[in-house]
């Protein structure tokens, strides 16, 4: 057994009409129905003649319509569709009929690995749409056998990006709406855009610092929050990285593992390689001791593989800047954030520093980093101080004055704070 990924065998739960299913337990929740057990007669022995499909009629705008639902695999309606073709665990994961929807699963796991992106492939005639379906339960078999919190994320959030370049192309509210009705965001067509309540605002935005997403900065009646198109599909992102990140990883059988197992290695070679070489050890002559809780926080999110928000990520560059460390060993601290692209980190480190523009940035005071939410809550040095580089001077100060006397050095925040 690897590692804390328990692998139950499956069991097959007797349904009305004879329907036998697998289910899998994730977390001691029920994930339901992956996939039916038995295959109907929907696929010849080839992907590239497969009969059409007749797709039984869905509750929601468009529901009947397999493009639809291979371009947004993470919808219920999706997984209702496999469950009712009745296409085997063990077929997806052997038969050559379903070797294309295998390719392009591990093709879109390997993407947002590599790549933070998956491509956003166009869909063709029925045997396409539903290899592209189908490719989303072997993606996230293949991440969650992986069991890496990093690859996780990163993947959540390449879904979710691609699920919003897709639905910025949607010219239907009425779709949209059910889109979002399914995420659990109450959105409401209203003068062109949607509206939602203050709540869902709040729940579905609390990771995104930037002036724009404030609530103060909303257009705001009768706790409701009203947003033009853009914005409120920039919401339904997040709702669906959050939705993909709360479900995985899944707990995977012997089965999956032994048929995916030359994709889950390679996978994990790229997670050794990318891990090796963007750990945040080499801090140059920074030490964490000297962070006040807010920064220890930043950089603590970073080496735990979180998505830092904008605000976040420029507060701790500016700060790791001004306590004397390289753009490159900057640089090197970035490479555990799941939506990690070199060139665009390179190009903002070198930004904010003044290396490639007129001006070098001044690391936010401790009111603005309240403002954005990134205070933790102050320590009693904090109380002190009204800026987080006063912080880390002090430290340098009192550190140096123990070392003349030879009194031990204090340590910094015992632990990251939520």
């Amino acid at each position: 057994m690897r590692g804390d990924v328990r692998r139950p065998g499956p069991h097959r739960d007797q349904r009305p009409g004879g329907d036998q299913s697998v289910r899998v337990s994730c977390h001691g929740r029920r994930i339901g129905v992956l996939l039916n057990t038995t295959i109907g007669s929907i696929l010849p022995a080839t992907f590239a003649h497969a009969r059409r499909i007749l797709l039984r009629e869905a509750d929601g705008p468009r529901g009947v319509e397999l493009r639809i639902l291979a371009r947004y695999p993470f919808l219920k309606e999706a997984s209702e569709r496999v469950k009712t073709e009745a296409i085997g665990l063990e077929e997806l994961l052997t038969d050559r009929a379903f070797e294309r929807a295998r390719t392009v699963g591990f093709d879109r796991a390997l993407a947002a690995l590599e790549q933070g992106a998956i491509p956003d492939r166009p869909v063709g005639g029925d045997a396409d749409a539903l290899g592209e379906l189908l490719s989303y339960p072997v993606a996230r078999m293949i991440v969650s056998a992986a069991n890496d919190t990093f690859l996780t994320r990163r993947y959540a959030i390449a879904e979710a990006k691609l699920a919003h370049s897709r639905l910025l192309r949607e010219d239907d509210a009425e779709f949209l709406r059910h889109v979002a009705t399914e995420l659990g965001v109450a959105l409401t067509p209203a003068n062109g855009g949607f509206s939602l309540h203050f709540t869902d605002f709040l729940k579905f935005t609390n990771t995104m610092r930037e002036k724009e997403w404030k609530l103060i900065n909303q257009r705001v009646g009768a706790g409701v929050v009203y947003l033009p198109r853009d914005k409120s599909v920039r919401v339904l992102q997040n709702a669906v990285q959050r939705k993909i990140d709360e479900e995985l990883p899944l707990e995977v059988n012997d089965l999956v593992e032994e048929r995916l197992a030359a994709e889950v290695q390679q996978v994990k070679q790229v997670l050794r390689e990318r891990h090796a070489k963007w750990r945040a050890q080499d801090i140059g002559p920074v030490r964490i001791t000297r962070f006040p809780p807010c920064m220890y926080n930043l950089l603590a999110a970073i080496q735990n593989h979180e998505n830092v928000a904008h605000m976040g990520r420029f507060a701790i560059v500016t700060f790791l800047h001004h306590a004397g460390l390289s753009s490159e060993e900057i640089f090197r601290v970035f490479g555990d954030v799941p939506d990690f692209a070199v060139d665009v980190t390179k190009y903002q480190i070198g930004h904010i520093t003044g290396e490639t523009s007129s001006t070098e940035y001044s690391t936010p005071e401790c009111a603005t980093m309240k403002s954005y939410g990134l205070c933790p809550g102050p320590d009693a040095l904090c109380l002190t101080i009204r800026h987080p580089l006063s912080y880390y001077r002090k430290k340098v100060r009192a550190e140096n004055a123990r070392a003349a006397t030879g009194a031990p050095r204090a340590e910094g925040p015992a632990s990251p704070r939520p």
